[in-house]
């Protein structure tokens, strides 16, 4: 049954076998077929295969042994080492310190690594504790 049109067009149908409303479809297209067939349809040409990833930036050096990651330890570029979930990766260049980028088969991730002897040397230190036994003012324990 009809409830709308716009123009002569008809816009909305109260359909027969459930009892609501819908967009009236032209009868061009019955139960998801449309008019042409498939044969009719141009054949495309097969696509090229599409690489997900691409390729390291750096060539692995095999002459190393693969090494399993840890934070607490320095990987140089072109390292291999074994991650627990991502797996075996390259070690590529990274321009922050402390900071590693492996390429591995699901992708470049920036991991951490130790920081360098000199960086390290560059930390703020706790100061020494006061003794504050005199009252006059407080010296640094050791210093008399």
């Amino acid at each position: 049954m009809v409830v709308a049109k716009v123009g002569d067009q008809i816009a909305k149908v109260q359909c027969k076998e459930c009892g609501a409303y819908h967009r009236y479809r032209s009868g061009d297209k019955v139960a998801g077929k449309s008019k042409s067939p498939a044969a009719a349809r141009v054949a495309r040409a097969p696509r090229a295969p599409v690489e997900r990833f691409e390729k390291p930036a750096v060539a692995a050096d095999l002459t190393r042994a693969v090494r399993k990651y840890s934070a607490l330890e320095r990987f140089a570029v072109g390292d291999r080492i074994d991650h627990e979930v991502f797996g075996q990766g390259v070690v590529e260049p990274s321009p922050e310190p402390g900071k590693v980028i492996v390429f591995f088969a699901v992708g470049r991730k920036v991991l951490v690594q130790a920081k360098a002897p000199s960086e390290a040397a560059n930390r703020l230190e706790r100061p020494k504790p006061f003794d504050h036994s005199n009252a006059a003012g407080g010296k640094r324990v050791g210093e008399s």
